[in-house]
């Protein structure tokens, strides 16, 4: 999820004052952000979302997009394989009906400082590869050591609080930070995957290759087609296959999936019978592409599940590195002339609601004016942060839906104006007199059909929008290289936001080829906002915290906000079974299973010619 600096060695000093500490701690078979009970005793036997007893066998097939060439998901080089993150186990495990909870998965016990500068993690004896090798705390160590100094530029963010690591014995680790300000890091040191010392000794981390790596998960791989599928099979004597955490989960006896370079050529396969399972992310595709006899007669059902998670921002996101870009009059009047309205209502079928905040469908929003408690946070930024923010509510700009915005265009050529753009023989021309030209990067050929309006409403003020087309491998690399003037892109967020904010919107992640902060962000009121989320001591302050970031953001226009839904669009087999409570932040695929009478994988129906991945 988620470097180049080596971990010192654990000094004595720190470890008397460590184990000083710990007379305080006690261990504990859950954590929570803020101290509260979680949902689950220690006695529990399964998480209420799972069905306990789920028949074991058959094989789920899924859907690919784009294809990959390599199996470390942990580098920036390369595309990683879906599924493959399936072959490793993590400390602890996130319950997906609690908003920031985990519970012991290598780890059965957890020790925190009372403040929080420190978080011990007892192993489980039991614990181990897939090879037999006994999991201990030094591969914890060297997980950590390896992410930050050779795994993506995300983790050095992600774990930069933390100070040192040790393992004090082999079922042991201590984690040391460097203060007590970061609430959240317990929690995610709890999300590291161990990756086995032994077998990367041997080898070079930072390729990426095809070698089928080692991991002590639910699944191992079988098979690759390099770019073209990868098969993944149950471990049958899987160490941690009856833990209350795992109850239910990991029915499937293999899970396969197959690339596709386009959704459209996925989608026909689905309705073929070729792959099982498919999230439809297409509001036009959910309204008129099911009207076939795969769904008529049973064998493909369309269901909606609620998504209680927020949904955070989709966007057409500006490159702030670009001059083009750096005048916040020229991003607004830009974001002016997206007509959402008209965009939901000839292409998406009425079906979305406009994005209107980084924190959407979340309590964590900002609505109105800032109140008392936000204002304690944005007034010493006061100066160094938009006025608007203080005077005005963010609302996005609204249309009749006819596909004329005369309105927004005249607002947004002003904008241009008063940024020393001009229209100049029937062209717009920036500050320096050179022609406005933007390139939209795009790997998915759907989002081409909504972007045209976009680029007629560019074209009749005399600014060029280029689409440009490329396949996922070279859309991934030019993205790490932020060699791009404009892109398509999804920054989530979880019901808890904190250290992943970093390589969201902070200047030290505007620089790093890996990380999510694709706009190019370098502004010190924005990290220091960033900061302040982070180190909230309280569910309300972290909400105060997120609205008053969510205000800042919104007001310098480093997106222009698409559309959104509060459900998954799922079509499945009939193949399928699920349980009959869903998780409430994730559709929970991984406790479905194969229905008994239905294990052996149907024959698929041939995709229509002119459908054929070639």
């Amino acid at each position: 999820m988620i470097p180049l600096r080596a971990l010192l060695t654990q000094t004595s000093g720190l470890l008397l004052a460590g184990l000083a500490c710990l007379a305080s701690a006690t261990p504990q078979h859950a954590i929570t952000l803020y101290g509260e009970p979680p949902k689950y005793p220690a006695n529990f036997q399964s998480f209420d979302y799972v069905n306990p007893n789920a028949p074991k066998g058959g094989t789920l097939r899924l859907s690919d997009a784009g294809g990959f060439d390599s199996l470390n998901p942990f580098i920036s080089k390369g595309v990683p394989a879906s599924q493959v993150n399936l072959i490793y186990d993590t400390l602890l495990t996130q319950s997906l009906d609690e908003p920031m909870t985990e519970y012991g998965l290598v780890a059965s016990g957890i020790e925190r400082a009372p403040d929080n500068t420190w978080v011990r993690f007892t192993l489980r004896p039991e614990a181990r590869f897939n090879d037999g090798h006994p999991l201990r705390a030094e591969d914890v160590v060297f997980t950590f050591q390896t992410l930050i100094k050779d795994g993506s530029p995300f983790f050095r963010s992600y774990y930069a609080d933390v100070d040192k690591v040790v393992a004090e014995d082999p079922l042991h680790v201590l984690f040391t930070f460097k203060s007590g300000d970061n609430r959240e890091l317990p929690l995610i040191l709890g999300q590291l995957p161990v990756l086995p010392k032994h077998w990367w000794a041997t080898r070079d981390f930072t390729k990426g290759n095809l070698e089928i790596p080692l991991g002590s998960g639910p699944y191992k791989v079988a098979s690759v087609r390099p770019g073209r599928s990868i098969r993944m099979e149950r471990v049958k004597d899987y160490w941690a296959k009856d833990l209350p955490v795992n109850r239910g989960f990991y029915n499937f006896d293999a899970i396969t999936s197959d690339s596709y370079r386009d959704n459209g050529v996925a989608l026909e396969a689905l309705k073929a019978g070729q792959f099982d399972y498919w999230l439809e992310t297409s509001a036009k595709n959910w309204a008129t592409a099911y009207n076939v006899a795969a769904v008529k007669d049973g064998r493909l059902i369309r269901e909606e599940i609620p998504n209680g998670n927020p949904t955070g921002m989709q966007g057409f996101v500006f490159n702030e590195r670009r001059p083009l870009f750096q005048d916040v009059r020229v991003r607004e009047g830009l974001s002016l002339l997206f007509d959402f309205e008209w965009t939901n209502k000839q292409l998406f079928n009425g079906a979305y609601l406009r994005v209107g905040s980084f924190f959407e469908n979340s309590d964590m929003a900002a609505h109105g004016l800032p109140g008392a408690d936000e204002l304690k946070i944005l007034e010493p930024l006061r100066g160094k942060i938009p006025d608007r923010v203080f005077t005005s509510e963010f609302k996005n700009p609204k249309t009749d839906g006819s596909g004329i915005i005369r309105e927004q265009q005249r607002q947004a050529y002003k904008l241009f104006l008063q940024a020393g753009w001009k229209v100049v023989d029937d062209r717009m021309v920036d500050a320096n007199g050179k022609p406005v030209s933007i390139e939209f990067l795009v790997a998915q050929p759907e989002f081409e059909r909504i972007l045209l309006p976009f680029k007629r409403n560019l074209a009749d003020l005399g600014i060029e929008l280029v689409l440009r087309r490329v396949d996922t491998s070279q859309y991934v690399n030019r993205r790490r290289s932020r060699d791009f003037d404009m892109i398509i892109a999804t920054l989530s967020q979880s019901s808890s936001p904190g250290n992943e904010q970093r390589g969201y919107w902070t200047s030290a992640a505007a620089d790093n080829p890996g990380s999510f902060n694709y706009m190019g962000l370098k502004d010190p009121a924005i990290d220091t906002l960033v900061d302040g989320l982070i180190g909230a001591d309280s569910r309300q302050s972290l909400i105060h915290h997120a609205q008053a970031l969510d205000r800042v953001l919104l007001w310098n226009f480093i997106v222009i906000p698409n559309w959104y839904i509060g459900t998954w669009r799922t079509a499945y087999s009939s193949r399928l079974g699920h349980p009959a409570v869903p998780p409430k932040y994730d559709p929970g695929l991984y406790t479905w299973w194969v229905k008994p009478d239905a294990v052996a994988e149907p024959v698929a129906a041939p995709i229509p010619a002119d459908k054929t991945e070639h």
